[in-house]
């Protein structure tokens, strides 16, 4: 015959006055964890006790019960509900719902206890994330929902966000397929049909890294740091129609401009308006650029401007900064270092100080109507303008050798014209090689004198050629000044020299694959250095001051030079 099953008979369960309780040796919790027990207290006030205490009856020495009930488990609650009667919110002989055991149970206090804590499962994240939404689709805002679960409003958002996922992909994460850092990635962009996409470019990828997940999603977006959004503001972008993209699980410097277009337009549109700006200067060309290539300004001859002086407000504001600086040095003069916050105030006192002594430069007009300057943005975000450069064109025309000049005066028409060359024209902006501006010149007729006949030019420059060939060859002191002299003017000035008698050139290779931060570099940040050291020291402009000043070089200036 077959064994009939045994049946189950549960414990009663009774209700029992708070003072009639107490708590068990038994109970195997001994540390913290989790909520608190004032937490837990609040809980119990607001909704009431969801779970009843397991209790047994506690024995006198001769076996009878006492009438006492002590609890193996349950700890907590009971903890949290006698907080709640010190606090006098709750009557000491308020009716506790309890199950009672047996006294004399075969299974120990401990047993039960064990069984409490380790038999129960934790609510997967997924469902703490759907029951967020239905409570906010119930009604409830999210600081009440964050009060209510003792986390902060911003958990609430974040767990809101992530069951806003693409639901194929929560189903994923629900069967443990994905994990929830790679969930918390997929938030990062509200388009359930790309996070889908992502999810199955990457599926069986080795790398499913959530930063990876991140990239993806954000790809065709624009950081809120990068340098364009900086220039124009992500606020000026939003009103101007542009959509952002946040991360709520991680920092994000201020989210993603999802736009990048219309981004680009607006920095356009900024640059072109700081064009404009700066053409009331009088400038001859304004040059636009996001980036300036390296070696933007070669062949390009650069003005030497005097400072503008302060005026009486930076010079006060500027003797207060310095003031200050040196009253904090004198304070802390015998410390090893200074306090944190003494050296950031002196380093916020070096920054304000170096940006009233930075000074515009002051330019000649007449050089400023036939030089142009660049427009672009810095590594930073900030606009760079850099002024006071004339292009080979532009220079002003010098008057040919009294041999070469015609006999019917056509040599001082060169010199009249020449002086007025490039002055008094609208700036012309132009960005890409593309004319912004409407101010562009109408062509004009400058008055050149026309050439002269090819044979007698052919005829001369033989006779010229072979005299300085045979006088050079007699000096090579001579023939080393003459090379300085041309390549100065390559390098310094234009790209080919006019009427140099030597065929020598510097020829520069421009790099077309370049990252837009080579000219920041720490390696052209040294040519460029170097570069500039030696044009502040050359006469430039003046092929006799420049021949004698190559000349009075050392040798080992002179070989410097040329390398």
């Amino acid at each position: 015959m077959a064994k009939s099953a045994q049946k189950v008979t549960l414990s009663p369960s009774r209700d029992i006055p708070f003072d009639k309780l107490v708590l068990s040796q038994s109970n195997v919790r001994r540390i913290k964890a989790g909520i608190s027990v004032e937490e837990l207290a609040e809980d119990i006030a607001r909704r009431g006790l969801l779970q009843s205490l397991s209790v047994r009856p506690v024995l006198a020495d001769d076996g009878s019960e006492t009438g006492k009930f002590e609890i193996p488990a349950g700890g907590r609650r009971f903890q949290a509900l006698s907080l709640l009667v010190k606090q006098k919110r709750l009557a000491k002989t308020t009716p506790i719902p309890c199950i009672v055991r047996d006294a004399n149970s075969a299974i120990l206090a401990e047993d039960d206890s064990l069984a409490e804590n380790m038999q129960r499962a934790a609510l997967h994240p997924l469902d703490q994330f759907r029951a967020f939404v239905a409570l906010r689709e119930k009604g409830q805002g999210d600081e009440e929902i964050a009060a209510a679960f003792f986390v902060t409003p911003q958990v609430v958002k974040q767990r809101l966000k992530l069951a806003a996922v693409a639901p194929a992909l929560l189903e994923l994460y629900g069967e443990d397929e994905m994990t929830l850092e790679q969930l918390m990635a997929f938030t990062v962009n509200p388009d359930h049909e790309r996070q889908v996409q992502v999810w199955e470019a990457i599926r069986s990828s080795w790398n499913k890294e959530p930063y990876q997940i991140r990239r993806m999603l954000t790809e065709t977006s624009v950081r809120a740091s990068d340098r364009r959004a900086v220039f124009v503001g992500v606020e000026a972008y939003e009103v101007a129609g542009g959509t952002m993209l946040h991360d709520l699980f991680q920092g994000d410097d201020g989210g993603w401009l999802e736009d990048p277009a219309l981004l680009d337009r607006l920095v356009s549109e900024k640059l072109q308006a700081e064009a404009e700006a700066i053409a009331t200067e009088g400038w001859k060309w304004i040059e636009v650029s996001l980036d300036l290539p390296y070696g933007y300004s070669h062949g390009l001859r650069r003005l030497s401007g005097d400072p503008a002086p302060m005026t009486d407000d930076e010079g006060a504001a500027h003797a207060k900064l310095l003031a200050e600086y040196r009253a904090l040095e004198e304070e802390y003069e015998g410390q090893d270092e200074f306090p944190e916050e003494i050296d950031t105030r002196l380093g916020e006192l070096e920054v304000a100080m170096e940006k009233l002594e930075a000074r515009p430069l002051i330019f000649d007009a007449e050089e400023i109507a036939r030089a142009g300057a660049f427009v672009t943005l810095d590594r930073y975000g900030e606009l760079a303008v850099y002024r006071g450069f004339v292009r080979p064109e532009d220079e002003p025309r010098a008057d040919v050798d009294s041999g070469e000049k015609a006999a019917d005066g056509q040599g001082a028409e060169l010199s009249a014209a020449s002086s007025t060359d490039g002055v008094g024209h609208g700036t012309v902006i132009t960005s890409a090689g593309q004319a912004l501006g409407v101010n562009v010149p109408d062509d004009e007729d400058d008055g050149a004198l026309k050439p002269l006949p090819e044979r007698l030019v052919m005829e001369l420059t033989a006779h010229r050629t072979l005299a300085l060939r045979e006088a050079v060859g007699r000096s090579p002191d001579t023939a080393l000044t003459l090379l300085l002299l041309k390549l100065v003017n390559d390098t310094f000035r234009t790209s080919s020299s006019a009427g140099s008698c030597l065929e020598a050139s510097v020829r520069h290779v421009y790099m077309s694959a370049q990252a837009s931060d080579l000219k920041d570099s720490v390696v052209a940040k040294l040519v460029d250095d170097r570069h500039a050291e030696w044009e502040a020291d050359l006469p430039l402009g003046d092929d006799v001051a420049l021949w004698d000043y190559l000349a009075s070089l050392d040798q080992v200036s002179r070989l410097s030079l040329l390398a």
